[in-house]
């Protein structure tokens, strides 16, 4: 009797042939076999062997093993009913040999399942009557390509053609192969093999820098001491679900022999890659001097920033535009801001910032590794009218750290901050998921995923976004501007060369919030704000900026965004043109900033005061003092042109080159680093 492998043609969780929903298949009248509920798209030879039949729906696709099974794999049930626009698409035909582990089709699950379909995928060898007398499916979460079942057949001649699959048992004949060859490696892999439990116990294998890293079934089979003293083994490690086998600088042989004695299905070169690069940037990390890490991580932080806005970045532009115009159709009064009219372009102007959480927290989890659709719905939470009420008019019973206490949770008084026009708590709330959900995906067994890891995650995400992170942004907010109102008492001109060089960067981190009440205090009490003057400087500076980027630019992709930006930082919104083009290219945001300080300081120096909310170029007329004109409106054009050419000719000279956006494109991704930020549209 010989005992062969075969291996499992999709991810996911592997069940006996009798749970399958399908009676011909769950009766055994197909034949032995077992049931997958997929958790991935890519489907690959179960055996190496003859394609024998490709539905014309593409739902099955049959084979003849070396050994002489006769093995079919069927994507889905019932899903023949789908060939009109069949979810699958197959890479082989008939008379190709395959080899075991080697991709011969993808399933659109999400299609299957919308259909109404149950997306399971079932193996059963249709002559196991004929060939086998033993069948032992492998049950519990699986990866594609590994051991999906163990099959006994009738006659040792028939496996004779399939060495690569053969049991674990065998290999020692492998390794007294390697040893009358003088192959140490391989004699070294059939040992490590050996000493794990043997085939049947490994799940699949990985690698990183200097250790090669086994998924095994069951660690209590593996042998650490016999392990630890083989010779060229260094040592024997366990963490985050794997066996970990040090080899030192011979690794990749190690592990290529490994694989070559396993099969190819049992390899999983993404993971490898990821491994081998989250080593290297560790490694890199430790040798870095404590300045050199404060500079790096501040650089993973622009990228995960920069990089969570890209997406929408087109539409914070479009929608910047159009809030400009409507500015200018107000000021004109072209439209009443109480018409019917003006509450429709306001709300195609301003949706996309105000449910920028749900569109950050799609954009930011794909950035950070986490489940897109999850964060959208915790910036659901965030945005939902009720929570907006409870910031915006909840009952404030008491005061604590400068925050207003508005609302209680389990009789715990807690802060409810705003969260609309935000994205520093989504990117945060992003990196917590990327950690969280893996170790959720460990521990909940496979058939509850699909339930508990999103409420697990919604819960945990949004009440830490809710009673912890927005309370303290606010806590420090509140802070913030008690200084920025002792900094302008003592001097304007002082008030306004600090705000104007930094106000944008509190934008990134949601810190800007601290002003804007002060704002808005002032003009409902006052009619005017001098602080207000300040902040539309650094609008125009943003908007200087860009421009020379613009000018300057030949790659075409950066001018196509970098126009539309520039039109709309002078329109009032600055995003696109921060995230988008000056703090993506780093010293561009510099050189910006410097411009809006000189632009704040002028504008603090010339007491320039305004009388309504729109700033930069667009907001002109809110300069305009309703008792007659005064200097406010020249002081105004003043500073900004001063802050134009500051901000335009250091942006020219010094923040940008094309060859800026190369390195931006071949700089590697840094994930490792949790820093996010939150902006939100200025007044």
């Amino acid at each position: 009797m010989t005992q062969v492998q075969l291996l499992t043609p999709v991810a996911g969780q592997l069940c006996e042939l009798t749970a399958v929903a399908d009676p011909i298949f769950s009766q055994g009248m197909m034949g032995q076999g077992f049931g997958i509920e997929p958790e991935a798209e890519q489907v690959v030879a179960p055996v190496s062997g003859q394609v024998t039949m490709v539905a014309a729906s593409l739902h099955a696709i049959g084979f003849k093993a070396d050994t002489g099974l006769e093995v079919l794999v069927h994507l889905g049930i019932d899903t023949v009913e789908l060939a009109a626009n069949p979810p699958f698409t197959v890479s082989v035909q008939v008379g190709d040999h395959v080899t075991a582990g080697g991709a011969i089709a993808t399933m659109d699950l999400a299609a299957i399942q919308a259909a109404g379909k149950a997306p399971t995928v079932i193996l059963a060898v249709t002559n196991s009557a004929d060939t086998l007398t033993q069948f032992e499916p492998q049950v519990g979460p699986v990866r594609a390509g590994v051991v999906g079942a163990l099959a006994t057949l009738m006659n040792k001649e028939q496996a004779a053609n399939e060495p690569a699959i053969q049991l674990a048992t065998e290999i020692s004949s492998t390794a007294n192969a390697s040893v009358r060859t003088g192959d140490r490696y391989a004699q070294l892999a059939a040992q490590i093999i050996e000493q794990v439990g043997g085939a049947v116990n490994i799940k699949s294998v990985i690698h990183c820098i200097t250790r090669v890293r086994f998924y095994l079934k069951d660690e209590q089979q593996a042998n650490d001491t016999i392990i630890q003293n083989l010779d060229g083994v260094i040592d024997v490690a366990k963490a985050g679900g794997q066996y970990q086998v040090v080899i030192g600088p011979a690794v990749n042989d190690v592990y290529d022999a490994i694989i070559a004695q396993l099969g190819p299905g049992f390899g999983d070169e993404e993971a490898t890659e990821t491994a081998v690069a989250k080593e290297a940037r560790k490694a890199a990390w430790q040798k870095l001097s404590p300045l050199q890490k404060v500079k790096q991580a501040f650089s993973s932080l622009i990228g995960v920033i920069t990089g969570s806005m890209i997406p929408v970045i087109g539409l914070l532009a479009a929608s910047g535009i159009l809030k400009g115009v409507l500015a200018l159709l107000t000021t004109f009064k072209v439209v009443s801001a109480s018409a019917p009219t003006y509450v429709i372009i306001n709300a195609m102007g301003d949706s996309v910032f105000y449910f920028l959480p749900i569109f950050v927290g799609f954009t930011a989890a794909k950035k950070l590794g986490a489940d897109p659709v999850i964060m959208g719905i915790v910036g659901g939470v965030l945005t939902y009218p009720a929570i907006v009420s409870l910031a915006s008019g909840g009952k404030v019973t008491g005061h604590l750290l400068g925050m207003a206490i508005n609302a209680d949770f389990f009789g715990l008084p807690v802060h409810v901050a705003a969260y609309t026009y935000s994205i520093f708590p989504m990117i945060a709330g992003a990196w917590l998921a990327s950690k969280l959900e893996p170790w959720l995906k460990r521990v909940i067994p496979t058939v509850l995923r699909m339930i508990f890891v999103p409420l697990i995650e919604v819960v945990l995400i949004a009440g830490a976004i809710l009673l912890v992170l927005g309370p303290v942004i606010t806590a420090l907010s509140g802070a913030l501007a008690a200084g920025i109102v002792g900094i302008y008492q003592l001097s304007p001109a002082i008030s306004g060369l600090l705000i104007g060089g930094f106000y944008q960067v509190l934008v990134i981190f949601g810190l800007h919030w601290a002003i804007i009440p002060i704002v808005v205090n002032d003009i409902t009490t006052n009619g005017h704000s001098y602080l207000n003057a300040i902040v539309s400087a650094t609008m125009v500076a943003q908007g200087g900026a860009v421009l020379a980027i613009a000018l300057k630019s030949k790659v075409a992709s950066v001018k196509e965004l970098a126009w539309p930006a520039t039109i709309s930082a002078f329109c009032g919104v600055t995003e696109p043109a921060m995230y988008g083009i000056n703090l993506k290219y780093g010293r561009a945001f510099a050189t910006a900033s410097v411009g809006g300080a000189v632009g704040g300081f002028l504008t603090g120096l010339m007491q320039v005061n305004m009388w309504g909310f729109a700033g930069s170029l667009i907001g002109v007329t809110s300069f305009i003092n309703p008792q007659g004109v005064d200097f406010s409106l020249w002081g105004f054009l003043i500073a900004s042109l001063i802050t134009v050419i500051v901000s335009f000719s250091l942006t020219y000279a010094f923040g940008f080159t094309d060859a800026d956006v190369q390195n931006v494109k071949t700089a590697p991704a840094k994930k490792h680093l949790g820093e996010e930020r939150v902006a939100s549209t200025e007044i």
